[in-house]
């Protein structure tokens, strides 16, 4: 089994703070989660997450006019400068201090950075007019001037259109007008008059009128005017009395809230705003009329952004972690997502390997579609944390156990609760099981020591399994469906045969508290994770411990800024909370309070790979060493309470309810913990995923071209295969292909055998590359459209091979995996294509048994028709009729003179 897992991406969590940025073109929205980037493509609805992060949470990040280059910046004011079309990291970078206000030039060459107080203007990296010979940089990042007027914080930084000038907002509550260069005539003037700090300030699309928005709600126009009382002919003779003026306010009145953040569009005159009560507005400028409100949340809105045309609006709040874009013309949701509130608790792979299901203690169940990186559905029906989730086998029915004393069935098409099973006395459920035939449904819990197991089918409590002395902690069913296996806090796992007429247990002693149970694929061997840090592996047939190995060095690492002992002694992080075994069943992945994520070989008992989850110091726990200058003498300096220090009135009122723990957004800890909750394999063994602190990471093979031989000699060269393709010695040429193991080379030999020597070239195929061409086959399948071509390919593998197939089934479960999610994701585009098509086919057969004329002539007069694609007429005429048919499927039979062929798409 391959190990080289990478990161590939990151659901769960969409949006933690800082600001929001559209793509040029509008159809990408950047959105920064913790200390990554993730981008949304808005057109496409999919998401990836750049590959790198920082050592600590983002707060600004910009991007270049022509969206090439993305500069991120965190807390502590360190930059990370990267090229966005090919997703690498280009240079490090320090500001020295926190970055307020980042905001880059129309013409691409200059950013504007507030640092502080301070404006500090740098040149783009990579730009002709550095001060260097030929355009060649010394340094990526030149400094051209610093500007140190503001008294305060700088907010936001707007350049107006032509890039000269560049308006910047601060807390100080003044705006000012700067020059990017000296202007004759120009001196950099102060715009003062609002009451609270200055949120924005932009300049109109003819540059004569400014616009300021203040934290009180007060908008101001500042306009280049002489005094009021000045009359035109005096104004005539002497221009040293213009001066930017303000000639109108206005206020938006939105009772007690405060504005958060605002974003104003110069082309269409829109003003878009958002308050502290989760309602934004809406407003048409310079008359500032009112075009709508809506609330949108029910915290406050932290980021607003417009994109380049004006038709989305993109709203960020941390409180509850909401990212939306808003299309203000048809009043309609672009993007609306929502990551989990509370920490996640556990996780499942549907059984096609297409979605991820994740519970938490905020009580809700999200599904998230893996390809789109979206959630597609929340069930809020569980009034208390979710502890556990499962699959049936068939894939449709997931089940979930919950601390409110109920297990909820759900049915994944119709998207409900159809079922719910409880217990006669109120318990909370912390564990639970299904049978694989999805007839079963087993939970333990905290307060009782039984397992009660209930039928899905009729809804009713069938029994309950009495043995343990403890809470039971873990639950787990055979994949054959034959045994449960349940671990309990009594340091004693049972293995009962609740199918039997005499429900027996078999009782293994083990020296700690248990915390997990795996099964392996094919029955035969469980995991045990212990509370002592130690993984045993048990045989179930004779119920005897066949190997362990000690974890507590793996997963211990990661020094928590409230611990008195090294990372290395800390007894926390010194276990493994969750086991998973891999498809294969050859290695095991396992998590635990730490940030190390381990794999470990079934056979030989050997760490194969860590994995760090995160490596953010915003979280406590990522540490090996912790600062002592950090450390007061009232205990560690991020756990004191600051917040009647606070310089806003509203960031020192105290919200949080007396007492309460749970369900208030302020009760959230100051610094959360790093910790992996539960990991999963996808069933087919290419990726698994991690639920973390920061969010549901997904670590997948890496799928680029790489060359990686397979029985390779001196003779087997590229050359030498298409020398042998061309004297068409197809299967000699097919195996030296794997061999070579080159994937360009690869497909060129498999599209060039004819379909009639598949069936030949398969059957005297060597059984040990027949895995290969079986997972090759299933990947051509999703993405080539020589459909019948693959199919072939299929039934002739199955055809020839079916024994040995079958007697390896264990060896390519994964690849017999893949081909049958491939086969049925071609079956469904098929369905969805004759869907889409069936009146148009039955139109034509109409038009063609309609005609009165001959059987010929009516043919040929119903293929004179014209085609319409997106760019020319394409037309298509008959031959002479009597070479024309048209079958039943509405195929033409015969030949057709197609003019500009390329243009013709079929009947879609």
């Amino acid at each position: 089994m391959k190990t080289d897992y990478k990161f590939s991406n990151l659901l769960g969590t969409v949006y933690c703070q800082a600001n929001l940025l559209f793509s040029p073109d509008g159809t990408y929205l950047f959105s920064p989660v913790g200390n990554r980037v993730t981008v949304f493509n808005l057109v496409d609805n999919k998401s990836y997450t750049l590959p790198f992060s920082h050592r600590k949470n983002i707060s600004r990040i910009g991007l270049t006019p022509q969206g090439n280059l993305l500069l991120s910046v965190d807390e502590d004011g360190q930059a990370i400068l990267t090229n966005v079309p090919r997703r690498i990291v280009l240079y490090h970078f320090s500001f020295k201090s926190a970055v307020t206000a980042l905001s880059f030039s129309p013409s691409g060459r200059y950013f504007v950075a507030g640092v502080g107080r301070k404006i500090e203007v740098w040149h783009v990296p990579s730009t002709p007019d550095s001060n260097t010979e030929g355009g060649l940089e010394f340094a990526p990042f030149v400094r051209h001037h610093t500007h140190t007027s503001h008294f305060d914080d700088v907010r936001h930084i707007e350049w107006s259109s032509d890039s000269r000038f560049f308006l910047s907002a601060s807390k100080d509550l003044t705006a000012r007008i700067w020059s990017l260069n000296a202007e004759e005539g120009f001196t950099p003037t102060v715009l003062s008059g609002h009451r609270q700090g200055v949120m924005g300030a932009w300049f109109s699309k003819d540059q004569e009128t400014i616009y300021t928005v203040s934290k009180d709600g007060a908008v101001f126009d500042w306009q280049y005017v002489a005094p009021p009382n000045q009359d035109d002919d005096e104004m005539q003779d002497d221009e040293s009395d213009l001066q930017w003026r303000i000639v109108n306010r206005h206020y938006f009145l939105q009772n007690s809230a405060t504005l958060r953040c605002a974003d104003f569009h110069p082309e269409s005159n829109l003003l878009v705003a958002g308050f502290s009560n989760g309602i934004f507005g809406l407003y048409e400028m310079p008359d500032f009329n009112m075009i709508h409100t809506l609330s949108i949340s029910q915290n406050e809105i932290d980021f607003v952004t417009i994109n380049k045309s004006g038709e989305w609006l993109a709203f960020g709040a941390s409180k509850l972690g909401q990212l939306l874009v808003w299309e203000w013309q048809s009043e309609s949701y672009i993007l609306k997502q929502q990551g989990h509130f509370d920490a996640m608790n556990s996780l499942v792979y549907s059984p096609d390997g297409q979605r991820i299901v994740t519970t938490a203690d905020d009580g809700k169940i999200k599904v998230w579609d893996i390809e789109s990186g979206f959630c597609i559905v929340t069930f809020t029906e569980h009034t208390s944390g979710v502890t556990a989730c499962e699959f049936a086998k068939r894939g449709s029915v997931l089940f979930t156990s919950s601390l409110d004393g109920s297990i909820r069935a759900w049915d994944l098409i119709r998207y409900r609760n159809f079922r719910t099973f409880t217990a006669p006395e109120r318990l909370s459920f912390s564990c639970m099981a299904v049978d694989p035939s999805g007839e079963i449904v087993a939970a333990g819990s905290i307060d009782s020591f039984e397992i009660h197991i209930w039928s899905v089918q009729t809804g009713q409590l069938l029994d309950r399994l009495s043995g343990h002395e403890g809470p039971v902690s873990s639950l787990a069913f055979a994949p054959d469906g034959g045994l449960l296996v349940s671990g309990s806090w009594d340091r004693t796992a049972r293995i009962w045969s609740i199918f039997n007429r005499t429900q027996t247990s078999e009782p293994l002693q083990l020296q700690s508290d248990i915390l997990d149970i795996a099964f392996r694929p094919d029955s035969l061997q469980i995991a045990i994770s212990t509370l002592d840090g130690q993984l045993s592996f048990w045989a179930v047939s004779e119920a005897e411990q066949v190997s362990g190995l000690d974890g507590r060095r793996d997963v211990s690492g990661g020094r928590k800024i409230t611990d008195r002992r090294t990372a290395a002694n800390v007894a926390g992080t010194k276990s493994f909370n969750t086991i998973r075994y891999s498809t294969d069943g050859s290695c095991l992945l396992a998590g635990g309070n730490s940030k190390y994520i381990c794999l470990y070989s079934v056979t030989t008992m050997v760490l194969l790979k860590k994995f760090t989850a995160s490596v953010n110091l915003s979280l406590s726990g990522t540490q090996e060493f912790l600062n002592s200058k950090l450390l007061t003498e009232t205990g560690p300096a991020s756990l004191l309470d600051d917040q009647g220090e606070a310089s806003d009135l509203e960031d020192r009122i105290d919200r949080s309810l007396p007492g309460s723990k749970r369900g208030d957004p302020s009760a959230r800890k100051r610094t959360a913990e790093v910790r992996v909750s539960s990991v999963g394999f996808s069933p087919s063994g290419t990726s698994f995923c991690a639920a973390s602190t920061e969010g549901l990471l997904i670590y997948s093979l890496d799928n680029t071209i790489q060359f990686d031989p397979f029985d390779l000699n001196m003779e087997i060269t590229p050359a030498s295969t298409l020398a042998v393709l061309q004297q068409k010695d197809y299967l000699k040429a097919l195996v030296m292909a794997f061999r070579l193991n080159e994937a360009g080379l690869i497909q060129r030999v498999f599209q060039a055998i004819p379909y009639t020597d598949i069936p030949l070239v398969v059957e005297q195929f060597p059984t040990v590359y027949v895995a290969r061409l079986l997972r090759y086959v299933a990947a051509q399948t999703e993405q080539s459209p020589h459909v019948e071509f693959c199919m072939l390919w299929i039934k002739a593998l199955v055809d020839k091979h079916g024994a040995w197939l079958t007697a390896n089934r264990g060896k390519i479960d994964v690849e017999l995996r893949v081909v049958a999610r491939a086969v049925a994701k071609m079956r469904d585009d098929i369905r969805r294509l004759a869907d889409d098509n069936v009146y148009m086919v039955d139109y034509l057969l109409g038009q063609a048994g309609g005609d009165k004329a001959g059987p010929g002539e009516g043919n040929a007069k119903m293929l004179e028709w014209t085609a319409t694609t997106n760019e020319k007429d394409v037309e298509v005429k008959a031959l002479p009729s009597s070479t024309k048919e048209l079958d039943l499927n509405g195929i033409f039979k015969g030949d057709a003179v197609v003019e500009n062929e390329d243009e013709w798409i079929g009947l879609e």
